[in-house]
């Protein structure tokens, strides 16, 4: 008999993190039921990782809102999962990270039944605001799930730090590689045409070094970005010779102070959020990628990119031993100093570019669906 899984995911993060999964399970048609549910907690942008994956998801709760909140959008990825999950049945549900969707799944799934398996299991602040809500929601999926696909050691340590049986921890790598090196053939690729591209293309000043910026956290709302922005500003101004390429979130309280700080400067390109597709093609151009991202902390090193991570607290502590990243926080002082230090000099940037991605080697997917496979046997 078949193994029914059920994939669940509801972002545009987890869509691209999941998708090669999607993706790796669906070769094997003879030993998987293979569904994939959607609760769509971001529309558009989870709509455009769908097409450039080329997933058509079998059950989309559509549960986007305007002035959407944490109260109503948990209870109603539990309330509307109940049909589908009584409906499938499935032995598996695969959950990412440490999303809204990843919390409330997982408890959905539990009282289902399913085995709730949680990829990209095991990473930690131990600081419940920071990330907020996302170490909750993680740390609450942690206490749910039957198995924790970890990427790294570290976040296999966490896992067992926490009384996670060891046997119920595998080892993956994360899953951001697959997708990424899928999505660098794909868009390098004499076959892919894309508009936003083209419109990169002749903005882009190939006579100048390109910083890539990318920021939307809660916890650097307020003052944190207006550090930042003056951050950025100072860079600009100080090194002529770089073009800063910044596509502002829409959230008013980063397009606020963005808009008014930067939209003069000469050399910073303010411009709308992009799809995944064009953000790895623009990735794979720069020469400094500043962020708050988690996912580009992951990336970026595939792709030999130094980062500078401005937050003060990381789950991704791995990055940072290796020295790929620096966390610069919000504060401006730090980093214009990191930022400057690596255009100023050849040594330092070259040194941070070159190291080893503790985040894997793009076969995390095959490893997860060898375990499945091996524990029904």
């Amino acid at each position: 008999m078949k193994i029914k899984n059920l994939i669940i995911f509801g972002t545009r993060p987890e869509a691209i993190k999941m998708a090669p999964l999607v993706k790796e399970f669906l070769k094997y048609p003879d030993d998987f039921d293979t569904k994939v549910c959607i609760t769509a907690q971001h529309r558009e942008m989870l709509d455009q990782v769908l097409d450039f994956f080329e997933i058509s998801p079998d059950f989309d709760l559509d549960l986007m809102k305007p002035n959407q909140n944490l109260y109503s959008l948990t209870a109603d990825i539990i309330t509307n999962l109940k049909p589908v999950l009584e409906e499938f049945q499935p032995d598996y549900v695969y959950v990412h990270g440490d999303t809204t969707t990843t919390m409330a799944a997982s408890l959905a799934s539990f009282y289902a039944g399913a085995q709730v398996c949680h990829i990209e299991a095991g990473l930690r602040t131990f600081n419940m605001q920071s990330p907020f809500p996302e170490e909750m929601n993680r740390s609450v999926t942690g206490v749910i799930s039957n198995i924790h696909f970890a990427p790294t050691t570290t976040s296999m340590d966490n896992l067992l730090r926490e009384n996670k049986k060891k046997e119920s921890i595998v080892i993956t790598g994360n899953t951001v590689i697959d997708a990424l090196l899928f999505s660098v053939n794909k868009v390098n690729s004499s076959e892919f045409s894309d508009a936003e591209v083209a419109q990169l293309i002749s903005l882009l000043d190939n006579n100048k070094r390109l910083i890539l910026v990318t920021g939307h956290r809660r916890e650097n709302h307020g003052q944190g970005f207006i550090n930042i922005c003056e951050a950025l500003k100072q860079i600009a101004l100080e090194h002529p010779d770089t073009q800063i390429v910044y596509p502002v979130h829409l959230n008013p309280n980063v397009q606020k102070p963005v808009y008014e700080l930067l939209a003069d400067i000469p050399n910073i390109s303010l411009i709308a959020p992009l799809s995944y597709p064009s953000f790895v093609w623009l990735m794979e151009k720069s020469y400094l990628i500043i962020t708050d991202s988690g996912g580009v902390q992951e990336e970026a090193p595939s792709l030999g990119k130094p980062v500078l991570v401005m937050r003060d607290t990381t789950e991704r502590p791995e990055a940072v031993d290796a020295g790929t990243v620096v966390l610069v926080g919000t504060n401006r002082t730090k980093i214009v100093a990191e930022a400057s230090k690596l255009l100023n000099s050849t040594e330092a940037y070259e040194q941070m570019g070159k190291l080893h991605n503790p985040y894997g080697d793009g076969k995390a997917c095959a490893r997860i669906v060898n375990h499945i496979q091996e524990m029904n046997s």
